[in-house]
């Protein structure tokens, strides 16, 4: 019964949608409790989906159930408007009524908000997003973080059987960013809802979500655990829209059986990478070795002044500091190692080495920390997505 009533509350569905020349396909599942972030850059089409699925814009044809109840089917002419739908819709502007008090702002949506159990619900939402005693201020009177709080508040009030939400915490500082995530958190435990969240910010994606999709160019790449597709992404065009700093185009030497590991190596470069046992040294490739993509995040790679050998990471790279340049909340350093490696730093540590250009310094990182990005994805071909 109670899986029943889960799938029921889900929302999912596919929808096509062109808007001039751009054009979307992409699908979606969502349960209740649950976040799906959808990531990638500027013009993908994620705010696109939020708005098809809103109703706020009408898909050429698909399919899109909220509660388990179908708003939209284009073969069944089904077209439920966006008022009807109980959605909570949430954007980086907040959209608050700049001539109500905050409790009237949370209240606006509810159909019986001068009734006590209007005046409950709102009493329960500010207690929930720590409003208390802000009530009787406009939004003018609040910090960025409190209209932030507001605006969540008034998206819950009525109860909707899903949350959309388009960069909410984009304008907010990094601290207030973190602090509202714990919240979001916590309100979804008290009022599990699905939850679809649009953010450029990895952290956040890594914070809140349960899957992450990948979209670019209106086109889904992947969909899966937030982790391993954000932190060590198969795909080479999936790795370059998540941020992967270091990805190298090698070749496998040998294949490390007894310590689970491959070598692999450019003109100026040897790596040790975890063993993939697709990976064969093939007769048929150039040099009778076999290419690969493999990808290093900039902070998995730790500086260091001299050689660590006796640690056990299996990459230590010598190399000069090429360019130093500031990124929150520290540094990039850009190491010459025979090639460029970029590598993130906290401001703490790049002060107490002193780190300057032109200085000698180790790249050091385990061969865990390496991944391999699958060949057919590179620039220039056609994968399958």
């Amino acid at each position: 019964m109670m899986e029943s009533q889960t799938i029921e509350s889900a929302a999912q569905g596919w929808v096509e949608c062109r808007v001039g020349d751009f054009h979307l396909e992409t699908h979606w599942e969502v349960l209740p409790g649950e976040v799906l972030v959808l990531f990638g850059p500027s013009g993908a089409g994620k705010s696109t989906t939020l708005r098809a699925v809103a109703g706020l814009l009408r898909p050429v044809k698909g399919h899109v159930e909220i509660g388990g109840k179908v708003v939209y089917d284009n073969e069944d002419g089904v077209w439920v408007p966006t008022h009807q739908r109980r959605i909570g819709y949430l954007t980086q502007q907040y959209h608050l009524f700049p001539h109500l008090k905050v409790s009237a702002n949370i209240a606006f949506g509810l159909p019986d908000r001068g009734s006590s159990t209007g005046r409950e619900r709102v009493s329960e939402l500010t207690s929930l997003f720590q409003l208390d005693g802000l009530g009787e201020r406009y939004p003018w009177e609040l910090s960025g973080g409190q209209q932030q709080r507001v605006a969540l508040a008034r998206a819950l009030a009525s109860e909707p059987a899903m949350l959309l939400l388009d960069e909410p915490f984009a304008s907010l500082d990094a601290e207030l960013r973190r602090v509202l995530r714990r919240e979001l958190r916590a309100m979804l435990t008290q009022s599990p809802v699905p939850l679809m969240l649009v953010t450029h910010d990895r952290e956040e994606a890594l914070a809140l979500g349960d899957s992450v999709q990948v979209i670019n160019e209106g086109r889904t790449l992947v969909t899966g655990d937030p982790l391993e597709v954000l932190g060590q992404p198969g795909q080479g065009r999936v790795a370059r829209l998540v941020g992967v700093e270091n990805l190298f185009k090698l070749t496998v030497q040998e294949r490390n059986f007894r310590d689970g590991t491959m070598t692999c190596v450019s003109p100026g470069l040897k790596l040790e990478v975890p063993l993939d046992s697709r990976i064969e040294i093939s007769p048929e490739s150039e040099d009778g070795r076999e290419p690969v993509t493999v990808g290093i995040r900039a902070s998995d790679i730790i500086l260091a002044k001299e050689d660590l050998a006796g640690s056990s990471a299996r990459n230590r790279l010598p190399g000069r500091v090429v360019s130093v340049e500031p990124r929150s909340p520290g540094y990039s350093v850009t190491l010459d190692c025979g090639q460029q490696f970029r590598c993130h730093i906290t401001g703490a540590a790049f002060e107490e080495m002193g780190i300057e250009t032109g200085q000698h310094l180790w790249a050091v990182f385990k061969a865990s920390s390496c991944f391999l990005v699958d060949r057919e994805s590179e620039p220039g071909s056609t994968p399958e997505i």
